[in-house]
């Protein structure tokens, strides 16, 4: 039995900064063979990125994917809009969420799956200045305990 193995191509850190994550899904994603040779080699980009819900389909945008060294003519836009795989029924849902005040759609990283790409979405809802605030304060507490645990030590 073959184990499953995940590499990760890329992660939105930027998120849990901004976002309070809520729950995740994982999506497949619409690519062409110049941009899994690119994202192979690492060269993939969620910062600036976003999905959003059109009609019964579900898109990321402004994901940046750069170009194959030696595509040549067969390379893409680097920003081009993606479609992803998704079923009809988490995209309804998403939809639903989303129509809530507060909640969006953001991706959180990329990955290979065996050999497919998968992008992990999150349902989020966005933080406020004092939110981001107190947990910054959170973490500088816990990385203090970190260390005076390890000076008794």
């Amino acid at each position: 039995m073959k184990e499953k193995t995940n590499r990760l191509i890329a992660q939105n850190r930027k998120a849990y900064h901004d976002y309070f994550i809520e729950e995740t899904f994982q999506a497949g994603i619409s690519l062409v063979g110049t941009e899994v040779k690119s994202m192979r080699a690492g060269r993939c980009n969620l910062k600036e990125s976003y999905i959003r819900i059109e009609g019964n389909s579900a898109f990321i945008e402004a994901m940046h994917v750069s170009p194959y060294s030696h595509g040549n003519i067969f390379n893409t836009d680097p920003v081009r809009k993606r479609r992803l795989l998704l079923n009809r029924r988490e995209i309804n849902r998403l939809r639903a969420a989303i129509s809530k005040e507060g909640y969006t759609i953001v991706p959180v990283k990329i990955y290979f799956s065996r050999q497919y790409v998968k992008l992990d979405i999150a349902l989020a809802k966005g933080k406020k200045l004092y939110d981001k605030r107190d947990a910054i304060a959170k973490k500088t507490q816990q990385r203090d305990v970190q260390r005076q645990f390890a000076q008794r030590i």
